[in-house]
C-alpha cells in the first residue's frame, strides 16, 4: 500500500474510508487535525502501511479506527492496550499504535496505560485530550482542569486532574511528549518519532472540544479554540514532566519532555525463555 499512497497527489485520500464519511466529529473539533498530523507522520517516518495495526477504544477519538484504511481494531472502552499488548507480542514486525482519547486511556483504561509503560511493551499511544468526555455529552473526566465546568461539574471542577506525561513518564515511559492540534508540524515531526522509537512511546495532543468543553469554558468556536492554544502554549522540550500541569485559563507546556533507552519487555521476555531452556 505505501508505494501507492505515495504516488497519490494527496496522501490524505488512500488513507481514509470516504466511504464512512462525513465523520461523527463536530465541526470545530481538533480531533481530525490530528489524525491529518498522523498520516503524515506515517509518510514522514516511511512506515509500511500494511505493517501497521491501529487499536482504539471508545469515545470520540476511538472512531479514528473506523476511519483509516488500515488493519484496525476498534476495541471495548478502556481496554485499547490490552489488545494492542497481544497484537505486539504475537506479532513483533507491526507497528502497533493505540489511538484514543483521555477518558478512555486514562480513566477505564488507565491502569491498563501505566502497567504498558511499566512493562515497555513496543507501541505509540496517541491520547487526544479534550478534557471531557465530549461523545456522551461533555462529562467530567480524568484530565479536566482544577474549576473547569463541564455538564457534570457546572460549578467548576473540584478533583485534582492527572498530568498525563508526568504519569506515563513516572510509569516508565520511553517516549513522552505533548503538542495541540495549533501546532501542526510539530505533532507531525513528534510523532513520526514516535512512530519508529522502539518501546513504549506516548503523545499527548490537546485538542478543542468546542461543542461542550470550549463552550461551557468559554473558549469559543472553531479557531477560537486554535488561537487559544496560540495564545497559552509555552514549547519547553527536555522540561521536568512534573511541570506540565494544566490548569483552567493557565499555560500549556508543550514539547518533547522524555526520550530515554531501556530494555524493551519483548527483549526481557526472550531473555527469560534463554534461560528456561538453558535451565533444562
Amino acid at each position: 500500500m505505501t508505494e501507492a499512497v505515495r504516488g497519490q497527489q494527496n496522501p490524505m485520500d488512500a488513507y481514509l474510508r470516504v466511504d464512512r464519511m462525513p465523520s461523527i466529529w463536530c465541526a470545530g473539533c481538533g480531533i481530525g487535525t490530528s489524525v491529518g498530523c498522523f498520516i503524515r507522520a506515517i509518510e514522514r517516518a516511511k512506515l509500511d502501511a500494511d505493517k501497521i495495526a491501529l487499536v482504539s477504544g471508545i469515545g470520540c477519538t476511538g472512531r479514528v479506527a473506523g476511519y483509516l484504511r488500515l488493519d484496525s481494531f476498534h476495541t471495548t472502552h478502556g481496554r485499547a492496550i490490552p489488545f494492542a499488548t497481544g497484537l505486539a507480542l504475537a506479532n513483533p514486525e507491526l507497528k502497533v499504535v493505540v489511538y484514543s482519547g483521555d477518558g478512555d486511556l486514562a480513566a477505564i483504561g488507565g491502569n491498563h496505560l501505566i502497567h504498558a509503560a511499566r512493562r515497555n511493551i513496543d507501541m505509540t499511544v496517541i491520547c487526544v485530550n479534550n478534557f471531557n468526555y465530549g461523545m456522551t455529552g461533555g462529562q467530567l473526566g480524568p484530565t479536566t482542569p482544577l474549576d473547569a465546568r463541564t455538564s457534570t461539574s457546572p460549578y467548576g471542577n473540584f478533583e485534582p486532574p492527572f498530568n498525563l506525561p508526568r504519569l506515563v513518564a513516572a510509569s516508565g515511559a520511553t517516549f513522552v511528549a505533548r503538542w495541540t492540534v495549533y501546532h501542526l508540524r510539530q505533532l507531525e515531526r513528534c510523532l513520526a518519532e514516535a512512530l519508529v522509537r522502539p518501546g513504549f512511546s506516548f503523545v499527548e495532543v490537546i485538542a478543542h472540544c468546542p461543542t461542550v468543553y470550549g463552550r461551557l469554558n468559554k473558549q469559543g468556536q472553531g479557531v477560537d479554540g486554535l488561537r487559544y492554544f496560540k495564545e497559552k502554549s509555552v514549547i519547553k522540550n527536555g522540561a521536568d514532566p512534573v511541570e506540565a500541569d494544566i490548569v483552567l485559563d493557565g499555560p500549556i507546556m508543550l514539547g518533547k519532555f522524555v526520550e530515554i533507552e531501556r530494555p524493551r519487555f519483548w527483549e526481557n521476555y526472550q531473555h527469560a525463555c534463554d534461560k528456561a531452556r538453558k535451565s533444562k
